[in-house]
C-alpha cells in the first residue's frame, strides 16, 4: 500500500498545473454526459476521488467523497463529506444511503484483486437498492503494455473482468463499453474543449479513440 506521503507526492508530479483544465473538461463531461444519471434528490459518492473534479460540479443533496489522501479535503466544497480512508475496510456511511457510486480511474490503483473485492462488497452495502455504480477505468485489453505507464497501477482490469466482478456482487450490468474516453488527460497536450463535447455526442468516435472502459452496474 502506498504511504499517505508518497500518495500527495505523486497527485501533486501528476497532476501539478493540469487543475483548471482537468476541472472544464470534467463540467463537459458531467453537462454532456453524467447527468443523465444523476438527481438533485440522490446521495452519491465519488470513490477515489483525486482532487474532487467530479463531486465538486455535482449538485445533489448528499454529496460524499472518499480517499487516502490528507489533501483531498482541502480542494472539496465545505458541503462534501469527506472520508478519509481505505476504501477496504469498512465505510463510515450508512448501509442502504446512496443512489450513486462514482469511481473514475481508480480500481486499478488499488493494492490487489482482494482489496477491490471487498471494496465491491463496501459499495453494494452502501448503495440502496436499484442504486448505480457509475465505474470508468483504463482497460488492459486495448491498451496492452501502455497500461503499466503510471508508477501506482496494480490490477489489470478489463470491461470483461470486472463486470464479472459486479455480477459476483449481484450487480446487474446496465450498459457496458470497452472503450469510452482516451487513455489519460495528464501527458497530452490540452486540447480545445469544444471538442469532447463532440466526442461525447458520437459513439462511433468511441471506438476510433477510447482506451478507458465505462461500466454502469445496478444494486439488486
Amino acid at each position: 500500500m502506498i504511504s499517505e506521503k508518497n500518495l500527495t507526492q505523486i497527485y501533486e508530479k501528476r497532476f501539478s498545473g493540469h487543475e483548471n483544465y482537468r476541472n472544464r473538461v470534467w463540467k463537459i463531461l458531467i453537462n454532456d454526459f453524467l447527468s443523465k444519471w444523476i438527481k438533485s434528490t440522490d446521495h452519491i459518492l465519488d470513490l477515489g476521488c483525486g482532487y474532487g473534479e467530479f463531486i465538486n460540479h455535482t449538485n445533489c443533496d448528499a454529496r460524499h467523497a472518499m480517499d487516502l489522501n490528507p489533501k483531498t479535503k482541502l480542494l472539496l466544497d465545505k458541503e462534501i463529506i469527506f472520508h478519509q480512508q481505505d476504501c477496504s475496510e469498512s465505510w463510515k456511511i450508512d448501509q442502504n444511503s446512496l443512489d450513486l457510486v462514482f469511481t473514475s480511474n481508480f480500481f486499478e490503483h488499488l493494492p490487489n484483486k482482494e482489496s477491490l473485492d471487498h471494496t465491491m462488497g463496501e459499495i453494494r452495502k452502501a448503495l440502496k437498492p436499484g442504486g448505480r455504480l457509475i465505474a470508468m477505468g483504463p482497460n488492459i485489453i486495448v491498451l496492452k503494455g501502455q497500461y503499466w505507464d503510471f508508477w501506482n497501477h496494480h490490477v489489470a482490469l478489463s470491461e470483461q473482468s470486472l463486470c464479472e466482478l459486479l455480477q459476483i456482487h449481484d450487480f446487474t450490468i446496465e450498459q457496458s463499453y470497452s472503450k469510452f474516453l482516451p487513455y489519460n488527460m495528464v501527458r497530452v497536450k490540452e486540447r480545445p474543449l469544444f471538442l469532447l463535447s463532440i466526442y461525447l455526442r458520437f459513439p462511433f468516435l468511441w471506438k476510433l479513440f477510447g482506451k478507458q472502459f465505462l461500466i454502469i452496474g445496478k444494486n439488486s
